[in-house]
């Protein structure tokens, strides 16, 4: 069911024309039927009026609706009615800004009204409208950070991932600063384009980690040529955090049974600012995105085309075209009306009691006037393009925003998110999209499950060969598991057995993998050539990697690594 558009009026006050010149239509007519009627009964009864005239009534009950209809439309037209969404093709300039957004619990407290993580959706929406030609990406982070959109200038997307951001977006709890630090860095670094790449992080600025983590991840940002602002928010007093279990609100405790009091840290984010050679916008600094504008405004920006979004649509034509068509059709009708029938009274008679009677018309050229104004209400109805060939043509962010506004209407099925996933891996977005593939390994079947496989072991081997050892190593183990079941079932595939070899020689890695559309999950894998191994050649190949793995799997035991548990806002 399409929703109903909200509607706009730009001068809400002049809709009491729609209520009072309908009535003042009726009054006077009313009012004239009456006089007529009276002026008439003078000269000879209502029915020999009837056959003198060649009419069977003096009043006309269908005329005065139809005029009541044209004022009642003519007061909404002025009113200046507006709806939907206007796009239309623009160019501008603009930097890339990827804008890293504290999504841990902490976030919550009310001591910025009405929360910390609301202050900050109101600021970066407020930034977004300063700049509609900067491309932006938004992560989330708490414990691990995680990529929500790639960089794009869909003002809806934005909107719709900011609408729905809170602390279970991200899902591990804590807050790793460094972490989306290093991601962003990484993010804007993988973008082409010769603009300048601008990196904003908006927290409270309470992390858990070593604060040596979080300077090294800005130096490293500001080396690499990343603009870092920091923006805090909070308060120093802090406040408690309130959790919603369902209609009850508690407030936050620790391990010791303790209410949390989250505080804002300023030192570490003005640190990390300065390392970086970037800026630092206090919690208590007022209009923050006006800050953040003009600590970006010596970036060098690149041309770039937009869509140009206009909220508010003019739509009076729309009520004041069918107001011109009733007036002209009671123009007509009465034309028709007024012509003496035959065997009625002589055109003479006729025309000398017709002189007494008020039409309404409209002015001549209101004929041109309907002319001119229908190819203006001809209005086309845009459908956005089909993610499967935003894909194919190579816009993987217009395919990774389509995919998750599916999901978000409620296209959860396998198929859609292996398209998400596909396109989200296309995007370099790994760990979102590996998460994603790996569910739906082993929910669906048949040919998306094993493109599942495929392309969730690509991005683990992705992720193995880009870290460092041993941070590889589970990202390795987790490619050779997929592609060694995917060889099970298919040991011809060319590409399979080749990142196979690449995830246990950790070379640079190659094959690939496509989207999807709606029917089966397209695009599909790159075209393979042909080739194969016999089975004693696939048993030796899948023995090597068991008895890897299980090395592997060894050395984890023995470090003993358990998860720590302690501070989780």
């Amino acid at each position: 069911m399409s929703r109903i558009p909200d509607i706009i009026f730009d001068s809400p006050w002049v809709l009491l024309l729609a209520v009072a010149l309908p009535l003042s239509v009726w009054l006077l007519r009313v009012t004239r039927t009456r006089e007529r009627r009276e002026r008439l009964a003078r000269f000879a009864d209502p029915i020999a009026l009837s056959r003198l005239m060649g009419v069977t009534s003096v009043g006309n009950g269908a005329r005065t609706v139809r005029l009541v209809l044209v004022a009642m439309l003519s007061g909404v037209a002025l009113a200046g009615p507006r709806w939907g969404l206007s796009r239309g093709p623009s160019t501008a300039r603009g930097i890339d800004m990827a804008i890293a957004i504290d999504a841990s619990l902490s976030m919550m407290a009310p001591d910025d009204r009405p929360s910390r993580l609301e202050r900050v959706k109101q600021e970066v929406r407020r930034l977004r409208a300063m700049s509609h030609a900067d491309r932006v990406a938004l992560i989330a982070f708490a414990g691990r950070s995680y990529i929500l959109t790639p960089l794009t200038t869909d003002d809806g997307a934005i909107e719709l991932f900011l609408d729905n951001l809170d602390p279970s977006v991200v899902g591990q709890p804590g807050s790793s600063i460094a972490h989306a630090i290093r991601q962003g860095t990484e993010l804007l670094l993988a973008s082409d384009g010769s603009a300048d790449r601008a990196l904003i992080v908006m927290s409270d600025g309470e992390a858990f980690e070593p604060a040596e983590d979080i300077q090294s991840a800005a130096t490293d940002a500001g080396k690499r040529g990343i603009s870092l602002v920091t923006v805090g928010f909070g308060t120093i007093n802090g406040s408690s955090i309130p959790l919603q279990d369902g209609t009850v609100v508690r407030e936050k405790r620790d391990e010791q049974g303790k209410v949390v009091i989250t505080k804002y840290n300023p030192a570490l984010l003005e640190r990390a600012a300065n390392v970086s050679g970037g800026t630092f916008i206090p919690a208590e600094a007022s209009d923050k995105a006006s800050r953040i504008r003009s600590a970006l405004r010596s970036l060098r920006t690149a041309k770039r085309k937009v869509d140009a979004r206009e909220d508010l649509v003019p739509r009076f034509l729309w009520v004041l075209i069918p107001a011109l068509l009733l007036l002209l059709y009671d123009t007509w009708a009465m034309s028709r009306a007024t012509k003496p029938r035959d065997g009625s009274a002589s055109a003479a008679n006729a025309l000398a009691f017709r002189s007494s009677v008020v039409t309404v018309s409209p002015p001549p050229n209101a004929l041109l006037l309907l002319c001119m104004l229908l190819p203006i209400a001809a209005f086309g109805c845009t459908h956005e393009k089909d993610p499967a060939v935003r894909f194919a043509e190579g816009d993987v962010a217009g395919a990774v925003i389509s995919y998750r506004r599916m999901m978000l209407n409620g296209d959860t099925s396998a198929v859609t998110k292996y398209n998400l996933g596909t396109a989200l891996l296309g995007a370099d977005s790994l760990l979102p999209s590996a998460e994603l593939l790996d569910a739906v390994r082993r929910s669906a079947d048949g040919e998306t499950r094993m493109r599942a496989r495929f392309n969730a072991g690509l991005a683990a081997l992705t992720t193995g060969r880009a870290a460092k050892a041993p941070d590889a190593e589970p990202a390795l183990a987790a490619a050779r598991a997929a592609y060694r079941a995917f060889l099970i079932d298919r040991p011809a595939d060319i590409d399979a057995k080749w990142n196979y070899e690449l995830a246990l020689r950790r070379q640079p890695p190659s094959g690939g993998g496509g989207g999807g559309n709606d029917a089966q999950p397209q695009p599909q894998p790159r075209p393979q050539p042909q080739g194969g191994i016999d089975q004693r050649q696939a048993e030796a190949l899948l023995n090597s990697a068991a008895r890897e793995e299980k090395d592997v799997q060894g050395r984890k035991q023995k470090q003993g690594r358990t998860p720590s548990r302690g501070k989780d806002w």
